[in-house]
């Protein structure tokens, strides 16, 4: 079957691709960057800066909280407890899916790949996101971070699918930060970086397989990865 560029996407039918969410499949800056402003500043912490909330997209957000706006661990409960009031209360619904999502997705599943998602975003959140984009149903499964913070780790959302599908061969996972090459390789699996989400740069460093410009690309470039 050939893919969005001319390029034929044979070989993909059994294939598991599992995807990251935010900045993957969608941008979901701007409901992140509000929540996390609203928690900054009920902790009187100093308005983060662009740096900063590009760096809270993509970890666990516990672990941003700590890494990158330095909250001491016993005040991290209390950071997550009021960005997810603000996100959940509709911020979480303030996402754009990329261009070149859907057709990427369309013609993985018309060639036969099994479809997964695997993010560090607590579970409910990412169904309550996918179902709002349209793009739920394009997936077989979704895992995702625990409330409780327990599984929020990437390698630990990957397992899961991993655990899911075992009959899924030649497992990749396409995401777009350094996290997310990590967590792949926990297991073993390469992981083709999403080019076109907000920190390409990092993709090469970390040890992505390949990084695609665009979703597009990405279908091409699944051949050799």
């Amino acid at each position: 079957m050939p893919g969005p560029d001319g390029r034929s996407s044979r070989g993909l039918r059994g294939r598991l691709v599992l995807f990251d969410l935010d900045g993957t499949l969608v941008d979901s800056t701007p409901g992140i960057w509000a929540s996390v402003a609203v928690a900054a500043a009920e902790l009187g912490l100093p308005e983060p800066t662009a740096a900063q909330l590009r760096n809270m997209v993509g970890p666990p957000l516990q672990d941003g909280f700590a890494l990158v706006l330095g909250v001491p661990p016993d005040d991290v409960p209390r950071a997550v407890t009021a960005y997810r009031a603000h996100y959940a209360a509709g911020a979480l619904l303030d996402v754009a899916v990329y261009d070149g999502v859907p057709e990427l997705l369309a013609a993985l599943a018309g060639a036969g790949a099994l479809l997964a998602v695997a993010t560090s975003k607590p579970e409910p959140f990412a169904v309550r996101v996918l179902e709002h984009t349209g793009l739920l149903g394009a997936f077989a499964s979704v895992h995702g971070a625990t409330l409780d913070g327990a599984v929020r780790h990437k390698e630990q959302v990957v397992a899961a699918a991993l655990a899911t599908h075992p009959g899924g061969r030649d497992a990749v996972l396409i995401g777009d930060r350094e996290h997310d090459v990590r967590g792949a390789a926990a297991h073993g699996l390469p992981c083709l970086g999403a080019g076109w989400g907000p920190a390409p740069g990092e993709l090469r460093a970390a040890g992505a397989a390949a990084v695609a410009r665009t979703p597009a690309e990405a279908l091409a470039l699944l051949a050799d990865v």
